[in-house]
This record gives C-alpha cells, sequence and structure tokens, in this order.
C-alpha cells in the first residue's frame, strides 16, 4: 500500500508542478516566472546554509550534553529535505520546501512528522507484540511469571518543556 503511495506521489508532483509553471507563466509571462524560479531556488541555497548550520551547531550543543537530540536531529532532516524541494524546479515542492527550512514554521513541520514517526512506531510496535502472541498490548511480556519473557516494558510519553 505505501509502494503504492509512493508511486503516486512520484507521477503526480511533476505533473501539478508542470500544471502551476505553466499557469504562472501565463499571468506573468515567461522571462518573469523563470526569475521566480531562480530567485527562489537562490533564497532556498542561502536559507539552507544558514539553518543547516544553525541546525548543525544546535545539534552539537545537544550531543555534548548527553541528551537525545530528538528535536535537533528532526530539524536537520527537515533542512536537508526542504533544501533538497527547494532545489527542484517548481512553485508547489518551493513551498513545502520553505515550510521545512523557514525557522518559524518548522516546529509545526517538527510536531507533525513527530506525530507520524509516534504512530508509525505504535503500529509496529503493535503488529511485533501480536506477532509474539501478547495480546496486541506492546511491551507486555506474558503471563506473570513466564520464565524467559525478559523486563516488562512500561509505555508512557516524554513531554519537554
Amino acid at each position: 500500500m505505501r509502494r503504492a503511495w509512493i508511486l503516486i506521489v512520484l507521477l503526480l508532483v511533476p505533473i501539478i508542478e508542470i500544471a502551476v509553471v505553466v499557469r504562472v507563466g501565463q499571468q506573468v509571462g515567461a522571462l518573469l516566472t523563470i526569475g521566480l524560479l531562480l530567485l527562489i531556488t537562490g533564497l532556498g541555497i542561502w536559507l539552507v546554509k544558514r539553518e543547516g548550520a544553525r541546525a548543525w551547531r544546535a545539534l552539537r550543543e545537544a550531543s555534548s550534553t548527553g541528551g537525545l537530540p530528538a528535536t535537533e536531529l528532526t530539524d536537520a532532516a527537515l533542512i536537508l529535505i526542504g533544501g533538497t524541494l527547494l532545489l527542484t524546479p517548481g512553485f508547489v515542492t518551493d513551498v513545502v520546501g520553505l515550510f521545512f527550512v523557514l525557522p518559524f514554521t518548522r516546529p509545526l513541520a517538527r510536531s507533525l512528522v513527530q506525530t507520524l514517526i509516534g504512530r508509525q512506531v505504535m503500529l509496529l510496535e503493535m503488529a511485533r507484540s501480536q506477532r509474539s502472541g501478547t495480546g496486541g498490548h506492546p511491551g507486555a511480556g506474558g503471563p506473570a511469571g513466564s520464565a524467559g519473557q525478559g523486563p516488562q516494558v512500561v509505555r508512557g510519553e516524554v513531554i519537554e518543556e
């Protein structure tokens, strides 16, 4: 199912991009459209360099304190993906890329990504526990006192202040 979605996206994105570029070109002219695309690409390169350096510094600082740099890693990934989208010709990918890279929209993108990853982890844990016969409860170690089950896992939520 996931492969089908990836295929659909890979087919639809170029079609949508071409349609939007043609429409913008009809409205403002071909020369201005090309200029806008080049301007956004240049702005994107500058922004990715700046935000990438900030993310790298934050990642190094978080790593030096011994904590888990989850936020910093997510930001670095968003900047990398956003930069790739900004270098891809087209207005739609530029808007999504800017959403990932801009410092005032990245927290929202980070929250969405972390929520999606959290859901995937939960689904994988549930599937794994169902395969192992623990009744669909992730981390459940089976009946009490059963030999060889290992430590009991208590699920929780980490809240960052």
